[in-house]
């Protein structure tokens, strides 16, 4: 059990570090979570905490540019971590040695070493570490580990996961600054179907992995209408397309596609997989097997919510597990581990894509 622990009759005091898009998402979903008081907000940008007082009726004194201070005036039971992927790990560290709590929105850090700096110091102040991996929570993931739990797919084998945009550069932020972000598609957008993907595996231990990645089409200007033109060509130093597989321990391959821009004929967000006794797909939801000597398809005939039109359920339910944990000792289903052993994946394929596309070691 952590070591600060609110009571159950008691609101758990979250503070929001980072008041950047993400964390509208997040505020949203917190209306749903009656446990939760929002008691300060950090951001180093003034006219964010501003927005978020006009927004938010948030007060002026819970407001402020340095967390620090925010952990000083505040004292909140738990951080909520919605800042670009390079302030992650300071961020995580600072609010631990706080006493805090930490939700750290996806990908965990921007490599292995600053995982384990966040693990550590979560120990060391025995405060609780989740990571936000969303799609964990998601119905249909839901569903396909229910029914690879039920045996309907027998061993797994393989698992190709896609993560395709065919022009879909973010035209806001910092995702095309590798040194804020760590990486462009693969660890923007990839990172999301690889982790849900590992854990409908039973996130078994990479060994090995190799990959690739080109840019070719985000560093220059261009007149081609998409849905987030005018990005910022001139500072963009991630890839476009990156391509990557990955061995496990036990003899699974994953293979990875992701994009912010590639020559497709559409957008792809899913993976497949393929088993001794069955296989499935994430979307459209589907099952393969064979039944009274046929190959059929399974297809759930009602599946509820739907992330594509209710984005913010996926939310709640990553965030209430976190408050669950914290106020009744609920076990996290994306722990600070669980996202070290992702960040390890994505690692390995930058780390390979850099030697030219050699196998390297996972460890």
């Amino acid at each position: 059990m952590a070591k600060k622990t609110a009571a159950t009759n008691k609101k758990l005091r979250v503070a929001i570090i980072g008041c950047g898009g993400i964390s509208q998402t997040h505020m949203a979903a917190y209306k749903s979570i009656p446990e939760v008081e929002l008691v300060g907000f950090c951001d180093i940008k003034p006219e964010r905490l501003v927005e978020y007082q006009e927004k938010y009726v948030a007060k002026p004194e819970q407001c402020f540019e340095k967390w620090d201070d925010l952990f000083k005036a505040v004292k909140p039971d738990a951080v909520d971590i919605c800042t670009p992927n390079g302030v992650h790990c300071p961020a995580a560290i600072a609010a631990a040695n706080a006493g805090c709590h930490i939700m750290v929105e996806k990908p965990m850090a921007m490599n292995q070493g600053e995982c384990e700096k966040m693990i550590a110091a979560a120990k060391k102040n025995k405060v609780l570490l989740a990571v936000g991996f969303q799609h964990r929570y998601n119905s249909k993931t839901d569903f396909l580990v229910k029914a690879r739990d039920e045996g309907k797919f027998g061993k797994l084998m393989f698992v190709k996961c896609q993560a395709l945009r065919r022009r879909g550069i973010p035209n806001w932020g910092v995702f095309g600054q590798k040194e804020l972000q760590g990486g462009g598609p693969m660890i923007d957008i990839g990172v999301h179907v690889v982790e849900m993907a590992h854990y409908f595996m039973g996130s078994p231990k990479p060994v090995a992995a190799t990959g690739n990645c080109w840019t070719y089409l985000g560093d220059k200007p261009s007149d081609v209408v998409s849905m987030w033109p005018n990005w910022d060509y001139k500072t963009y130093t991630v890839e476009d397309l990156a391509i990557g597989h990955i061995r496990f321990d036990n003899g699974m391959i994953m293979q990875i596609e992701s994009s912010f821009a590639a020559h497709i004929d559409k957008d792809e967000w899913r993976f497949v997989a393929m088993g001794e006794k069955g296989g499935c797909n994430w979307d459209p939801l589907q099952i393969f097997t064979d039944d009274a000597g046929a190959m059929v398809h399974i297809k759930p005939d009602y599946i509820a919510p739907d992330w594509n039109t209710d984005w913010t359920y996926l939310f709640v339910r990553k965030l209430q597990n976190w408050v669950d944990g914290i106020l009744k000792g609920t076990p996290l289903r994306a722990s600070g581990e669980e996202g070290l052993v992702v960040q390890k994946i994505l690692d390995g394929l930058y780390c390979s894509a850099e030697q030219g596309g050699k196998e390297v070691n996972i460890k």
